[in-house]
């Protein structure tokens, strides 16, 4: 009982069933505030897991049921704290219980261009992603490791990427692409596809193939939350 006890949580949670059929879903919030709106619940496990949501294998109404849940943490909570603080969320009132596996799917490998790789090594301290998103999407990175780029390729194209790159190292580096689905007649500055703005800035290219992913199995959860 004291380990469980031990486990981060948040200090005050209101979990809420959304049946706005708003297409909108996002994650806001200030130092010691956080606020999902619209979530699904199958992206809550994701971050919850820190994966993508394709890598929740578990009932088909993880994705049709959507929440809104306001949380209050200590404003000095790490990162890695919060997580675990949504997943003990989850397990306590979803009553949500899951193991990890790996299966291969298909998806791509991240693989040096036949241009040649392009980027010089990071001479900075301290790593950070910035990344914009709409009909033109930007990727802004100080001290990013290809593993790292790997799994944010992942969340921007849907699809499980793993590095393959043999690449070491870190690297600053900006990225530019359209959104295939809404730039069926981009106008003449709109920049190139993800695929084709990788190879031109990066030297890097997505090999498609299939791929070993982890992914997060559910095992049990609830499809109501218990009361607030």
């Amino acid at each position: 009982m004291a380990a469980q006890d031990a486990r981060p949580t948040y200090e005050a949670a209101s979990i809420k069933l959304n049946n706005s059929a708003d297409g909108h879903s996002g994650t806001d919030g200030y130092q010691g505030r956080i606020m999902f709106e619209n979530m699904p619940l199958q992206r809550l496990i994701a971050q919850a897991y820190r994966v993508s949501p394709f890598q929740v294998s578990g009932p088909a109404w993880l994705q049709a049921e959507h929440f809104d849940i306001v949380a209050t943490y200590p404003p000095e909570a790490p990162g890695t704290a919060r997580q675990q603080m949504l997943r003990t969320l989850l397990e306590d009132r979803f009553k949500l219980a899951v193991h990890r596996d790996s299966k291969e799917m298909p998806g791509y490998a991240l693989v040096p261009a036949k241009s040649g790789f392009k980027l010089k090594p990071s001479a900075g301290d301290g790593n950070d992603t910035h990344h914009t998103g709409g009909r033109i999407e930007s990727l802004e990175a100080k001290n990013t490791t290809m593993a790292t780029l790997a799994q944010l390729l992942a969340r921007y194209t849907g699809q499980p990427v793993v590095d393959k790159t043999g690449i070491e190292g870190a690297y600053d580096f900006q990225l530019r692409w359209s959104r295939e689905e809404q730039n069926s007649e981009p106008g003449p500055d709109a920049p190139p596809s993800i695929f084709t703005a990788l190879q031109e800035s990066l030297g890097l290219r997505l090999q498609a193939q299939k791929v070993p992913v982890e992914i997060v199995v559910v095992d049990r959860v609830e499809r109501a939350p218990t009361q607030n």
